[in-house]
């Protein structure tokens, strides 16, 4: 495994971070601590999780993903300080009111309510990382193109929630910071009201990023990059489209497209599923699983902390952490760049 700072933060974490969000749904308890137990022994010290998981989000299950990690650690006495573990905070969506009611926002009181429940759900003192799952403002994230400036939608300012976690730091209750779904003007405010105000600095982005969407390396790549601010890239191979387990209209059983691609259309549509089939091939032609080059595409990328892995079982686990020891060749790399030039982004 390989290992990289985390921002400006005294965090290494691994190349690989274990994402969590079918655990406690898709996965059992049991099946949550197997791909724990076999990741952490492969060298993987990086756990990502939500307090809204497991997805789709509902109220009746949220928040059993923490629980699963915290029934875990309850379990191995003596792994908290060999891993890193990040979480998330929720702003009010319509699918999210019932977390903390029509308040449910960005601001202190929410902030200590958050961050206190997913400390009594992951069974630990401290969060290692607690992120802002998304901006409280109309921005582009989640699909979403096309900016429209809506100054009457903005929430929670970003200082004043800034100022909530650094209250949360000071007490113990998380180590560092960082932001998801995050714009380059998000960034820019976050990082210059640490600057100028002496709060904490976010260390990490955790934004989508794969073959099927490379919008981040527009507008964010160069900046968070010179500016030490890591990314998390998310959804590596594009909610499983990218392993090409779809391709020609198959519906593999208990997987995630085919139990809840009605609520996840992002890599679903024409351009997608067209784009997902001619990496596919590309993969194939060099003797690769297209999964194996969508996640070694994402590992090399110099701007990249960590790469977050999901799976819902041991063996897409092994396939997706052996991706470390895989290297691209040019003649593959400039294929690929071919493919992403003549459809850039099908699905951003």
């Amino acid at each position: 495994m390989q290992y990289r700072t985390l921002g400006r933060a005294d965090l290494e974490v691994s190349l690989l971070c274990l994402g969590s969000m079918t655990w406690g749904q898709q996965n059992t308890q049991a099946e949550a601590e197997r791909q724990l137990d076999y990741a952490v022994d492969r060298g993987v010290n990086f756990i990502d999780t939500a307090e809204m998981y497991p997805i789709p989000a509902r109220q009746e299950t949220q928040g059993r993903t923490e629980e699963c990690i915290g029934v875990w650690l309850g379990k191995r006495r003596g792994r908290r300080e060999r891993v890193v573990i990040a979480t998330k905070i929720v702003p009010a969506a319509p699918w999210s009111m019932y977390l903390r009611g029509p308040s449910t926002k960005l601001d202190r009181a929410n902030i200590e309510q958050a961050v206190n429940a997913s400390l009594k759900r992951l069974a630990t003192d401290y969060i290692d990382l607690y992120q802002i799952h998304w901006p409280e403002r109309h921005a582009n994230f989640f699909r979403r193109l096309n900016y429209e400036h809506r100054p009457q939608e903005d929430g929670t300012p970003i200082e004043e929630t800034l100022r909530a976690l650094a209250a949360m730091v000071e007490q113990g209750k998380i180590r560092h910071v960082g932001v998801s779904n995050e714009t380059p003007w998000g960034v820019a405010e976050y990082l210059r009201l640490a600057r100028e105000a002496g709060l904490p600095r976010i260390v990490s982005i955790q934004n989508p990023y794969s073959l099927l969407n490379r919008s981040y390396e527009i507008g964010l790549a160069e900046f968070a990059h010179r500016e030490q601010v890591g990314l998390l890239a998310y959804s590596p191979l594009a909610f499983g489209m990218l392993s090409g387990k779809y391709l020609d209209g198959a519906k593999p059983p208990g997987a995630r497209l085919t139990l809840f691609g009605d609520q996840y259309p992002r890599y679903t549509g024409p351009l997608g599923v067209k784009m997902t089939a001619a990496y596919a091939r590309l993969a194939r032609k060099h003797g690769l699983q297209p999964a194996q080059m969508a996640l070694a595409f994402v590992n090399r990328q110099p701007f990249l902390s960590s790469n977050i892995i999901g799976a819902t079982d041991l063996e897409q686990l092994k396939a997706n952490i052996d991706s470390v020891d895989t290297e691209l060749p040019a003649a593959l790399l400039q294929e690929i760049e071919a493919l992403h030039a003549s459809q850039p982004n099908p699905c951003p």
